[in-house]
């Protein structure tokens, strides 16, 4: 570590005792942010699996399950799933995904680990918050899966559960009895969790920064969580009152989203007054930001990792930071385009296609500094830089279909098919999901102190990127096919011949699955075998990895690191290495700073 006796002297502070306080209720923020690395990870096999099952049945729809009929006998008598437990399936593995994984990790899970690390501070700021915001989390995931195991099991009303299907009960369809109240607690509980979560994050950033790490010193890691905080503080603000709104409906009689004259299985339904466009302005208001809570910590994540393969700067740091300043704010202007089929006024449909093309501009901006930079470098390829680089590719490829989309003229007839589910996997999913494959390869030898197997590595990075590009790019030629999304058979006889290409899909995601096994087999058994890690294995230069690793209880030992770069000194003239260290006293020929 380097010298850093001109920082205040602290005494370090002792790890607290017991299994307990250790490893459960934990108050470090690195114990916190593995526990939602885990839940992330848990929910991910849990998602991916619902996936199969609806797949297997969408080419096989006779193909009986082994063991399903034991989860839901009434929605999948001898192990075939019915049309309305397929729905079922869709919601919960969308919600699952959604935000238990693609807002868990790369923001929770990376965030809540290194943010403080790479600010100099020696924990968050709210410790205790940060301990019930991840239980909180858990217990909503726990209220989640609950569905699956009363009454007629989960909803089906999609992981967007719109009004009024979600709104009037059981009268609706399977699961929207007590499955669909679970769903929306669930939600508004999650909601509670991420609020505290955002203000922490927040309140961290702003107030305990270590001396010189102005807020331009910042990683672009850590601006990241900063920006997407900001945006969870707000998104999630709005869906919390909206799920509490949803709940009354379903239980107090209430008519917030049912309107008046609903007549379901010839019953006249006792509510008046009620909008079920309210629902989708709430939803929406939170589910367009939630797009980039998942894409832009991977955004952070990516351009952290590429400037250590790269071995110099981005083009420019702080245009990197501007565009995700901007892409933060115009996230809530652009949320009217998932309702272009709603029936809106056209004006408003033409009032939110302008903006969503304008947030092409900063996301675009993104993608040129990313490949201008790499241009001409000397790019050192590890395990990590190669998911940062299929991360920009899957970016770019969903996001190119997003144009289609931002037209409600194209949206019309494009919205309900597969191409939107195409989309919004790759630009959403996939490419958030590459995004924390990069930060675990990378930041692994940090977090347990060894070394991940390199070789298994980039067998399954190929593996991965071959395997998901056969499985979503195919969906935009079913969604241009008018393939309609939700469907569980194909009846109709324009759609037979579409079945071979399902078919093509089905075996990549079952292949690309399994190849996931080699990615768990690399973090399990590096965990507790792999090659112990180097002091700073990458030679990087910020903050996190001036400390031992795994880092200890209190992180920088009882002193406080004072900062006198910027986080990206690469390729430095005169230097020791071809690097400065951030807390670095070491006077540099070219300096970067860019304060």
């Amino acid at each position: 570590m380097h010298d850093m006796s001109h920082a205040t002297e602290h005494h370090a502070h002792t790890p607290p005792q017991g299994f307990i306080r250790n490893y459960v209720f934990s108050l470090d923020h690195k114990v916190i942010g593995k526990q939602y690395y885990g839940l992330g990870l848990v929910a991910v096999i849990t998602g991916m699996v619902l996936s199969w099952i609806m797949r297997i049945h969408l080419v096989w729809p006779n193909f009986a399950i082994p063991g399903l009929g034991l989860l839901s006998k009434a929605g999948a008598p001898g192990g075939i799933v019915t049309p309305e437990y397929y729905l079922q399936l869709m919601t919960m593995h969308g919600t699952l995904m959604v935000f238990f994984v693609l807002t868990n990790v790369p923001f929770a899970g990376f965030g809540n680990y290194f943010l403080p690390i790479q600010i100099g501070a020696e924990d968050m700021a709210f410790p205790r918050f940060n301990m019930m915001s991840f239980w909180t989390t858990f217990v909503a995931f726990l209220v989640l899966i609950a569905a699956f195991f009363v009454g007629d099991g989960p909803p089906l009303a999609g992981w967007t559960s719109y009004a009024p299907l979600s709104a009037v009960g059981g009268a609706a369809g399977p699961g929207e009895a007590t499955g669909q109240t679970l769903w929306a607690i669930s939600i508004a509980i999650f909601c509670i969790g991420q609020l505290l979560g955002s203000l922490n994050f927040i309140s961290t950033t702003l107030d305990l920064r270590t001396k010189g790490m102005t807020l331009w010193r910042m990683p672009l890691s850590t601006w990241s969580w900063f920006i997407t905080s900001c945006i969870g503080l707000t998104a999630f603000a709005v869906l919390l009152p909206a799920c509490i709104l949803l709940i009354l409906d379903r239980t107090a009689g209430t008519s917030f989203f049912i309107p008046s004259g609903l007549v379901i299985n010839d019953k006249l339904q006792p509510h008046s007054g009620g909008s079920t466009l309210l629902w989708q302005h709430l939803f929406w208001f939170f589910g367009h930001p939630e797009v980039y809570i998942a894409i832009v910590p991977a955004m952070g994540i990516v351009s952290h990792i590429l400037i250590n393969s790269m071995r110099r700067p981005m083009l420019s740091h702080r245009v990197i930071i501007y565009s995700l300043l901007a892409i933060g704010f115009l996230s809530y202007m652009v949320y009217g385009h998932h309702m272009f089929v709603s029936g809106m006024n056209p004006f408003s449909s033409l009032a939110f296609s302008f903006p969503t093309l304008l947030i092409t501009i900063p996301s675009t901006v993104l993608v040129l500094i990313w490949i201008g930079s790499l241009y001409g470098s000397k790019l050192r390829i590890t395990t990590a830089s190669l998911f940062a680089l299929g991360f920009i590719s899957m970016f770019v490829s969903g996001g190119v279909s997003g144009f289609f989309l931002a037209q409600p003229s194209l949206d019309i007839y494009l919205h309900a098919t597969y191409f939107v589910v195409g989309h919004f996997h790759m630009v959403m999913g996939v490419a958030a999901i590459f995004g924390m494959f990069a930060g675990t390869y990378f930041w692994f030898p940090k977090m347990f102190g060894r070394m991940m197997n390199e070789t298994l590595g980039r067998v399954h990075f190929w593996l991965t990127f071959v395997g998901t590009y056969c499985i979503f790019m195919p969906f935009h030629y079913l969604g241009l096919a008018a393939n309609v999304r939700r469907y569980s058979a194909f009846v109709d006889d324009y759609l037979q011949p579409l079945l071979g290409v399902h078919k093509f899909i089905t075996i990549a995601a079952l292949f690309t699955g399994a190849v996931q096994l080699i990615f768990l087999y690399n973090l399990i058994h590096s965990r507790f075998r792999g090659a112990l890690a180097p002091a700073n294995p990458w030679e990087a230069t910020s903050l996190e990895w001036t400390m031992p690793s795994p880092p200890p209880f209190d992180n920088f030992g009882g002193r406080h690191p004072v900062v006198y770069h910027d986080p990206y000194q690469y390729g430095i003239e005169g230097a020791t290495n071809d690097y400065v260290m951030q807390d670095s006293p070491e006077e540099i020929k070219s300096v970067r700073d860019e304060r």
